[in-house]
């Protein structure tokens, strides 16, 4: 019988780092002209906030994000029948699609600052964000999640659960790791394998996890983002052949894959087909959806999933409630839930949190202000404060598994 698709928690435990790294990814793009210059007010009037998105809807390989969307509209309509914020409604005017393209990325930056004059842009979600620094300069609060340097050290940038990439003197998120040591009974003596996509996402990504890794006492014995971003590999026999060999000659305890959903698939089928019995792991899966299908659900039975908020399954109030929110913006139908879902929802969730708390006098200004000194506990992603979020990951306020 097969298992379904396991969960590591989202802990709090992390690692000071204190090397250099790069905390910027603007791939080389210049941000361009400025539009009509930071406007203060701009996308406020008495009654309303205008809020836009950027998320990867279509992508090359097939892969979609588009549920982003729709996590955020549910956050923003509860927000509005709520009373909206300060009164003020939230007129959300959905994602533009970047295709996970570094120059639609800009383009869709531009569009909502310059032609749909937006005071926010809430969610983006993409493996590219060539559009921040654009945004930034700007003065355009963006949320999204923190999987890039982008959203680590800017003034105007945040991510939901704070950054995920290591900085200079910043903290380094350690659940993984030590999720996985545990499932392994340590991690001494043990190695581990991590492929990524070869973009932006996946570089950072294999460069956070190899330390992460190295630093929780694994041996790291292959650490490439290798794997075209463009196009699922219709063959996988040399990425196969690599891991399998990669821990003088013999096979990895643990591949960790910071891939998207297609490309896992792909790599799990051929390397359990190759023999593998290690163990199998990557933070982007988990969706019950994918259990539906006969190919995916062999593919992902026992591989382990990094969560990095509480799980669908949870009976918490809030958990609930996020049903209830995405099933009023389905327009009532129940529709499977996904990550990509709650990135949305909880983008929209830390905008809302911190303009409420700005006050009726909503201004960039204030907005900046009041997102300087705040904190709240116990949310879907654990507890977050502010500016701490630009330099370390949320703590979560509970084990998730």
């Amino acid at each position: 019988m097969l298992r379904p698709i396991r969960t590591l928690a989202a802990a709090a435990a992390a690692l000071a780092l204190v090397s250099a790294c790069n905390s910027a990814s603007t791939n080389g793009t210049s941000p361009g002209r400025p539009g009509d210059g930071p406007g203060d007010s701009r996308g406020i009037t008495a009654d309303s906030i205008k809020v836009g998105g950027i998320v990867s809807m279509t992508s090359a390989s097939g892969y979609s994000k588009k549920d982003t969307d729709l996590g955020a509209k549910a956050r923003y309509m509860r927000a509005n029948a709520e009373g909206g914020v300060n009164g003020r409604r939230i007129d959300y005017l959905g994602a533009e699609d970047d295709g996970q393209d570094p120059a639609k990325n800009l383009a869709a930056a531009r569009k909502l600052v310059q032609q749909d004059k937006v005071f926010a842009v809430s969610p983006m979600s993409s493996v590219t964000f060539s559009g921040a620094d654009f945004l930034e300069q700007e003065k355009v609060p963006t949320f999204g999640w923190g999987t890039l340097p982008s959203f680590c050290g800017p003034k105007y940038v945040y991510g939901f659960n704070g950054c995920l990439v290591p900085t200079p003197g910043g903290t380094l998120n350690q659940t993984w790791p030590e999720g996985i040591a545990r499932i392994l009974g340590g991690a001494q003596g043990k190695s581990v394998a991590v492929i990524a996509n070869d973009s932006d996402a996946g570089k950072f990504g294999i460069r956070t996890f190899q330390q992460g890794f190295t630093s929780a006492g694994f041996t790291v014995s292959y650490a490439k983002a290798s794997v075209p971003a463009t196009a699922v590999p219709s063959d996988w026999s040399a990425y196969v052949k690599e891991i399998l060999e990669s821990n003088g000659g013999k096979a990895p305890d643990a591949v960790v894959s910071v891939m998207q959903t297609p490309n896992n698939i792909g790599l799990f089928t051929a390397l359990k087909r190759g023999g593998y019995k290690g163990l199998l792991s990557d933070p982007t899966d988990y969706d019950p959806g994918l259990l539906a299908k006969d190919a995916t659900k062999q593919a992902l039975d026992g591989v382990h999933v990094l969560l990095q908020f509480q799980p669908f399954e949870s009976t918490d109030p809030q958990m609930a409630q996020f049903k209830a929110d995405i099933k009023a913006a389905a327009d009532g139908r129940e529709v499977p839930l996904s990550m990509h879902m709650l990135t949305g929802y909880m983008s929209a969730d830390l905008f809302v949190s911190i303009a409420r708390k700005a006050g009726k006098d909503l201004t960039v200004e204030s907005f900046q202000s009041a997102a300087q000194g705040f904190s709240d506990t116990g949310t879907l992603v654990g507890d977050r404060a502010e500016p701490r979020g630009r330099r370390t990951a949320s703590a979560a306020a509970r084990s998730y598994s």
